[in-house]
C-alpha cells in the first residue's frame, strides 16, 4: 500500500514511518523539519521511502502527494496546549485547515486515519469512564481544534479517528514535555518532583503502541471504518501521584512533594475506556514500567537541551 504521512518526522511519525516500511508499505513522508530533526535518516536506505520537505498547508504540494496515495495519515500538528496558545493562527491552519484540504482532494477510495487526543474529554465525572460517546469538553485551544478536525474527518466518511491517550516513551524526535517523559526526566536529573493537583487523572499510551494502532487500523480498515476509537493502556488510568509512585519503583531516591499554593495549567482530569478498540482486536501491550525503564536509558543519551514543542 502507498501511504502518505504528513508530519512524518514528528514524535509519533518518527516511530510510525519505520514500522510502516517494515510492514511492506511504500511511504511518502511530508515534514517541514521545524525542529531541525534528522529522525528519518535510516529510512532513506529503503527504496520504498520518499521524503518531501514542505508544509502540510501547501495545498498544491499536498494534492500531488494525495493523488499518488492509497491511504493518508495526517499527523502534522502543532501539538499541545502551550504551542497552540503561542501560535493560535498557525495551530488552526495546521490542525484544521490542512486536514480539510486533504479531505477535499482525496477520493472515497483513499482511507484517512487521523490521530486526535482524548484530552478533548477535559474534566470527566469522578469514577466514570469516558467512552467514545462521552461528550467532548476540551479545556484548551489544542483540544478544541483537534475536536473540530476530528468531526470534519468523520463527516467525510471512509475514515477512522484515534483519540490517543497521553503518549510516553523514547522517540527519535524526542519530546520531554509530555507528562510521563517530563516526570521521568525530573526524577533522573533532579531526583525531585513537585506536584500540583496530584489527584488529577489521565490515561497513558506508549508511543510504539500508538504507532501499532495505525497499522492495526490499516489492516482492518473495512471492519473499523467510520468510527472513533480511544487508544490507551487500560491498566494506566493514573493520577499524577500514582504516576510518581510508578517512577519511584525505578528511581527509589525520588522525592515527591505536593503544593496547594500553585496550580497546573493543564486542568485535564478523567479516566478512559479503551474497550471499543480492544473489541476490534487491538490492545496496548507496553507497560508504563517498560516505558519508564526505556526513558531512564534514553536520558543517559540525550543532552541537557530541552526537547519540547515550545
Amino acid at each position: 500500500m502507498r501511504i502518505f504521512v504528513t508530519g512524518a518526522a514528528g514524535y509519533l511519525g518518527s516511530v510510525l514511518v519505520p514500522r510502516l516500511l517494515a510492514a511492506g508499505h511504500h511511504v511518502t513522508a511530508l515534514d517541514n523539519f521545524m525542529y531541525r530533526q534528522a529522525t528519518l535518516l535510516d529510512c532513506c536506505m529503503d527504496e520504498r521511502f520518499q521524503v518531501v520537505r514542505g508544509d502540510a498547508r501547501d495545498a498544491d504540494l499536498v494534492r500531488r502527494c494525495v493523488a499518488q496515495a492509497d491511504a493518508v495519515l495526517p499527523l502534522a500538528c502543532l501539538t499541545g496546549a502551550p504551542l497552540c496558545n503561542k501560535d493560535p493562527v498557525g495551530a488552526r491552519t495546521v490542525i484544521v485547515d490542512a486536514v480539510r484540504e486533504i479531505l477535499g482532494c482525496r477520493s472515497p477510495r483513499q482511507p484517512v486515519i487521523y490521530p486526535t487526543t482524548n484530552s478533548g474529554y477535559g474534566v470527566g465525572e469522578a469514577g466514570k469512564f469516558c467512552t467514545e460517546e462521552t461528550p467532548l469538553r476540551p479545556v484548551s485551544l489544542y483540544g478544541r481544534l483537534k475536536a473540530e478536525a476530528e468531526k470534519a474527518v468523520l463527516d467525510s466518511g471512509a475514515a477512522i479517528t484515534l483519540r490517543l491517550a497521553t503518549v510516553f516513551g523514547p522517540s527519535p524526535r524526542m519530546r520531554t514535555d509530555l507528562l510521563v517523559n517530563d516526570f521521568v526526566l525530573r526524577a533522573v536529573r533532579d531526583r525531585y518532583i513537585m506536584l500540583f493537583q496530584a489527584d488529577f487523572k489521565r490515561n497513558f499510551l506508549h508511543v510504539c503502541d500508538a504507532a501499532d494502532a495505525f497499522l492495526h487500523c490499516l489492516a482492518h480498515f473495512d471492519r473499523m471504518r467510520d468510527q472513533v476509537y480511544n487508544v490507551g493502556l487500560s491498566e494506566a488510568n493514573l493520577s499524577k501521584r500514582e504516576l510518581c509512585e510508578e517512577i519511584r519503583r525505578q528511581v527509589p531516591d525520588l522525592v515527591v512533594t505536593e503544593s496547594k499554593a500553585g496550580e497546573d495549567p493543564d486542568k485535564r482530569d478523567y479516566i478512559v475506556s479503551n474497550a471499543r478498540i480492544e473489541a476490534a482486536g487491538f490492545k496496548a501491550r507496553r507497560t508504563l514500567q517498560q516505558g519508564i525503564a526505556e526513558l531512564i536509558k534514553a536520558y543517559e543519551i540525550l543532552p541537557r537541551s530541552p526537547f519540547g514543542n515550545v
